[in-house]
């Protein structure tokens, strides 16, 4: 997935304006010509994600901050790894320090468990998908971590995709006047349609949908959807979806797991910055 660069830029921007705001002043008891050496090292097994945002929130608050890195995203690393080593102004870095490890850290725990439920399936032909239920603002970063620990990207937003989901369908009536609608309204999206039981599921069918989203189907209904379907769309099992129980479900044959829980549920990753 390609992260431009003005996302990165602005993404930086507004966290160094929230945590800085008009000057550091604790920095400022810093001498101004002072020059520090600091390395980053990581506390646990993980996958490093974030590291344009690491870089891009140094270069905004002093371009001459050297940073050599050990890693790169997508990479794993093991406790007590040095990832990089910072070398510039003692002021820069010290100003930087939160605002860019806040960054590595969130990017490399979102990472590091998307590539927990990548192996998960591993074998399956299963794909895991992302969710809309990211940290406001920080979406596309997110995504891109869930493609660096080896899983996939559902719709980035309300925009480029159709879910026809339960509401939708209430409104509209049914799932057959919902999809004509979609087919109307944006003949150039897919559409697809969340359905909660295998009546639904073979109205969506009829419509003639590119996926069906199987929303808390259990086994056994996801095996008899996979049968009734016979490779004729795509499915999606979503719904109360965990490591524990993520392997049955690709084993039941559908051709992608969403779940929310590799952006909503990140434990960020344990890290700290050394002064030498």
């Amino acid at each position: 997935m390609h992260v431009p660069q003005s996302y990165i830029e602005e993404s930086v921007h507004i966290a160094l304006t929230e945590d800085v705001g008009l000057e550091d002043v604790t920095s400022k008891l810093i001498p101004e010509d002072e020059f520090s050496i600091a390395s980053v090292i990581v506390r646990e097994n993980a996958i490093i994600c974030g590291v344009d945002w690491f870089e891009e929130t140094f270069n905004q608050l002093d371009s001459e901050v050297f940073i050599e890195w050990n890693t790169d995203d997508g990479e794993a690393v093991t406790v007590d790894q040095q990832i990089c080593t910072l070398s510039g102004s003692t002021r820069a870095l010290l100003t930087g320090e939160r605002t860019a490890l806040n960054f590595l850290q969130t990017l490399s725990g979102t990472a590091t468990l998307a590539k927990q439920y990548a192996d998960a399936v591993a074998g399956t032909g299963t794909r895991i998908l992302d969710t809309r239920k990211t940290i406001p603002g920080l979406r596309m970063a997110q995504k891109y971590a869930v493609s660096c620990g080896g899983c996939f990207n559902h719709r980035m937003g309300l925009y480029d995709a159709i879910l026809i989901k339960e509401n939708h369908i209430l409104s509209m009536g049914s799932i057959k006047d919902a999809v004509e609608a979609a087919r109307i309204n944006s003949p150039e999206l897919p559409v697809e349609v969340e359905v909660e039981n295998i009546d639904e599921f073979e109205q969506a069918l009829a419509a003639k949908v590119e996926r069906v989203l199987l929303d808390n189907f259990d086994i056994d209904m996801l095996k008899q959807a996979v049968k009734i379907n016979n490779r004729q769309i795509e499915l999606e099992a979503s719904g109360g979806i965990t490591l524990d129980n993520i392997r049955s479900i690709a084993e039941t044959g559908v051709d992608y797991i969403s779940t929310g829980a590799i952006t909503k549920d990140v434990k960020a990753l344990d890290l700290s910055m050394r002064f030498s």
